[in-house]
């Protein structure tokens, strides 16, 4: 036995079980390795509740629950469509990737819960309520402008506020019967939020979420400093109109944007997340400690890896799932996990025409995957995943085509095209911003399998492809995509079932199931 072998039973043999124990018990950052920005955590009793930014694909606004700021499932959304315009409708050119409704405010006050959002794709700002979160149905109330990454607040003494703005902030008084907003209470409420963190900045102060404690107010923003990485930017006021003075509130691997939650035990974090490459913006949990009425973030400043919250489970099937599409009566059509590319056409796709299929019908005319209607996605997840499906292409259509997609700005798909009668397999890829076939073969049979994987440790993102004429042996088809996140999208990528047209509309497809799995499985 050499010396590094004694040395290293010697090290593991001063290691406490009870130590390791604990780590393998322990919840770890991030907390959800899944797209999740623009978190809002709100706890009512033991119970927390989070709302979310999912933008251009709906239902909108997921609203997920736990029970131990670890685990999450998702419970239901704020609304169904955010409203009926050709850029939301994927319409006349028009699309809302990258926009649709961004960052929520999820607040709870007097047995009501609220959640706000707003739209530069409507131009409004809209507030949903319910007396229910799990159950009940949003109300929609909406006005215009729309307030960019707005905070909802509600005060002690009855009046409701929103704090708005990037660089500059500004406060109104939101009207009592969320109708609009009061003009005449509009005001600066910090002229330069952003100072904290220098004058090099790349992106001004923006993401406010306020909360009270102790009768003192703290603001939260993140800033950009040019050079840098985001950084958590914190004011705190004596009133809610201010005057703020402010601090740099932490700066490590680019964690930011949230705000405060408490345990019922009286621990104290701040939920944040970070940019994490092509799986999209992950949520992180970082414990703080108060000093001289300031929350201090981190563990001497820096992101803990473990934290003393139970351990995560899969994130299977709370935030994503597998589904065989096969309904009884009283089931609900669609699983929460799943949201629309875009608004849905509701009368082109079906799980009930065909017992324990999903039918998607071409209703139109598309030339790009983009822009083509009716793609119904749930989240990748990280650091790998595997997603599946069965199809059968024997009602398709002349220059139709169906399958499997990963989907982004530079998407990749795997799928059934037919060309001059004839059905091929093909793997296309928008790596270079162009959809480019870049290998298919000829097919005779009715169902195909298709798998896409994605590896996303230490921001690899990478991509396969394969297809199998039985459902076990796989064979890899076309290029590794090398998956990125871009901006014009502005959501991590995206596992899709799609059907469109380019020829003639009215041909069909039938999905007998999409499984998907937290292993690459070749």
């Amino acid at each position: 036995m050499n010396k590094l072998m004694i040395g290293l039973i010697f090290i593991l043999g001063c290691v406490p079980i009870s130590s390791i124990y604990a780590q393998k018990n322990m919840a770890k950052n991030p907390i959800i390795y899944a797209d999740v920005p623009d978190e809002s955590i709100i706890r009512v009793g033991d119970t927390y509740y989070m709302s979310s930014t999912t933008m251009h694909v709906n239902p909108g606004v997921p609203i997920m629950k736990s029970k131990d700021l670890v685990n999450w499932e998702l419970i239901g959304y704020a609304y169904k469509t955010l409203g009926d315009f050709d850029a939301l409708n994927l319409e006349n050119g028009k699309s809302a990737y990258g926009s649709g409704s961004w960052a929520s405010c999820l607040r709870y006050h007097n047995e009501t819960f609220y959640v706000s959002t707003f739209s530069s794709t409507t131009g409004k700002t809209y507030i949903f309520t319910t007396k229910d979160i799990e159950k009940g149905n949003w109300v929609e109330h909406s006005f215009s402008p729309s307030m960019h990454d707005h905070s909802l607040f509600f005060d002690d003494d009855g009046k409701i506020y929103m704090i708005w703005g990037a660089g500059k902030l500004n406060m109104v008084e939101v009207k009592a019967d969320l109708s609009g907003v009061k003009e005449e209470t509009k005001s600066v409420l910090i002229d330069n939020a952003t100072a904290p963190s220098g004058d090099k900045i790349m992106l001004p102060a923006e993401g406010s979420q306020l909360f009270k404690v102790k009768e003192k107010y703290y603001l939260f923003n993140i800033s950009w400093p040019r050079g840098g990485m985001r950084t958590v930017i914190l004011h705190r006021a004596d009133k809610i109109t201010g005057p703020y003075e402010g601090r740099v509130a932490l700066q490590d691997q680019g964690v930011a944007q949230g705000g405060l939650i408490d345990t019922p035990e009286g621990k104290w974090f701040a939920y944040l997340f970070q940019d994490h490459g092509a799986v999209g913006r992950i949520p992180y949990l970082v414990p703080l400690k108060w000093e001289d009425g300031w929350p201090v973030l981190g563990v001497d400043g820096k992101v803990p890896e473990n934290l003393n919250l139970p351990a995560q489970k899969s994130l299977i099937p709370g935030i994503v799932n597998s589904d065989d599409f096969d309904r009884k009566k009283k089931d609900i059509d669609l699983p929460l996990v799943w949201q629309w590319n875009h608004n849905p056409v509701d009368e082109f796709w079906s799980v009930r025409e065909r017992k324990g299929y999903l039918r998607l019908t071409t209703d139109r005319v598309d030339s790009d995957f983009l822009q083509s209607r009716n793609t119904l996605t749930q989240r990748a997840i990280g650091p790998e995943c595997s997603g599946s499906t069965s199809i059968d292409v024997s009602n398709m259509k002349e220059g139709d085509f169906a399958g499997l997609a990963l989907l982004q700005r530079k998407y990749g798909l795997v799928g059934v095209k037919v060309e001059n009668g004839v059905k091929k397999i093909v793997m296309v890829s928008a790596q270079n911003d162009s959809p480019e076939e870049i290998e298919s073969l000829s097919v005779e049979q009715e169902t195909i399998f298709l798998k896409a994987t994605c590896d996303f440790y230490n921001r690899k993102d990478l991509a396969n492809f394969y297809y199998s004429i039985n459902g076990k042996e796989w064979t890899k088809i076309g290029s590794q995509l090398k998956m990125q996140y871009t901006l014009p999208h502005f959501m991590g990528y995206r596992f899709g079932l799609y059907n469109y047209a380019t020829k003639t509309a009215g041909g069909y497809v039938d999905f007998d199931y999409f499984r998907i799995s937290d292993k690459i499985l070749e």
